[in-house]
């Protein structure tokens, strides 16, 4: 008898029940981490759920790639609760059809992350329309299963998955500082620690000057979105704005489903019991975005609704990574993000 994915892991959690602490959605590489606030929620959440009596009338939120997947969850979910959810997309008319199929108040914007000064104007069109930003959710991306580009000589991945929204968000950061406690929910991956390169970052390597792994790309561009997190919330550390990032999970999205080759087989069969709905993929950066029990955690790493420790090598947490790569985005992007920061 075929069992679903919501059986497999409750079959699962039954077998770990007699360990205190157990790993989540059934990654042994990491645990709970019980020295941050942890709530009753796990990997078969859905973003509804953990929103369940929380009002976010009068807060405002801005959600990168809302036209589809968990991007589009998480603007609905939003929405739902009150919120005024600026939703983005590659064109304005993507964003505007997403925008009016969901319940509440919603302003479309236009975002190609490809293009920093596209981001540049999405930050200034939202700016012109509100002063203070309660929630910004850099959720837009692409998947591994592209072929090598270069996009003004740096990787592809590199730059929409991780320089896109660095310019985005530090050109939305007197707006997220401007709101009571601002939250920055980065999107991660467990690729970040699995399939990064061993370095965590081979900057000798982010315009193609090896041999190019789609897979290793985008663990590298996920580690540097979790790398940016850690990153900012030292950065913002004597303010009331918090930055954390989020791994949502292996979700049922366009970007496994349209694969090829062996990537689409496995992703359409041998995976199919444990992917995650988009509801429950969009669960986890809603939980960190609204929850009361997270005012001024910073710094952290969750998976399926909880903060986590990575109990396996990686560089998620590296400090010293983190600098250089501030550093070297800065070179990078040069004055696409000359923003005050917090002194």
């Amino acid at each position: 008898m075929a069992i679903n994915r919501r059986q497999f892991i409750q079959a699962s959690a039954s077998s770990l029940a007699a360990t205190s602490v157990v790993a989540c959605g059934g990654n042994d590489d990491v645990e709970i981490d019980t020295s941050l606030p942890v709530g009753p929620y796990n990997a078969m959440s859905t973003a509804e759920e953990v929103t369940q009596g929380i009002d976010l009338t009068g807060k405002t939120a801005l959600v990168t790639g809302c036209n589809s997947g968990i991007g589009y969850e998480t603007m609905r979910v939003l929405a739902l609760r009150g919120a005024h959810v600026f939703g983005t997309g590659r064109t304005l008319e993507k964003a505007q059809q997403a925008c009016a199929s969901v319940e509440g108040k919603t302003t479309p914007l236009a975002l190609e992350l490809s293009d920093f000064d596209s981001c540049v104007a999405c930050a200034r069109a939202f700016a012109a329309q509100s002063n203070s930003l309660d929630m910004l959710i850099p959720n837009a991306g692409i998947g591994s299963f592209t072929d090598f580009e270069l996009i003004n000589g740096i990787e592809k991945i590199f730059v929409v998955n991780y320089l896109g929204h660095v310019v985005l968000t530090m050109n939305l950061l007197p707006q997220v500082q401007a709101a009571d406690r601002g939250r920055i929910v980065h999107v991660g991956s467990r690729m970040g620690y699995m399939s990064a390169p061993e370095e965590g970052i081979d900057f000798d390597n982010l315009r193609g000057e090896a041999e190019f792994d789609a897979f290793e790309a985008y663990g590298r561009s996920k580690l540097a979105n979790a790398l940016f997190s850690l990153k900012l919330s030292r950065m913002l550390d004597p303010t009331k704005t918090t930055s954390n990032v989020v791994h949502p999970g292996f979700v049922d999205s366009n970007i496994g489903r349209n694969a090829d080759g062996i990537v689409g087989f496995f992703y359409n069969t041998v995976a199919n019991i444990l992917k995650k709905d988009v509801d429950e993929g969009a669960a986890t950066q809603v939980y960190v975005a609204t929850n009361p029990l997270l005012e001024g955690v910073s710094g952290a790493y969750f998976e399926d609704c909880n903060p986590v420790k990575i109990n396996t090598a990686n560089h998620v947490f590296d400090v010293a990574l983190a600098d250089r790569l501030w550093s070297e985005t800065q070179a990078m992007l040069g004055n696409y993000i000359q923003v005050q920061m917090p002194s």
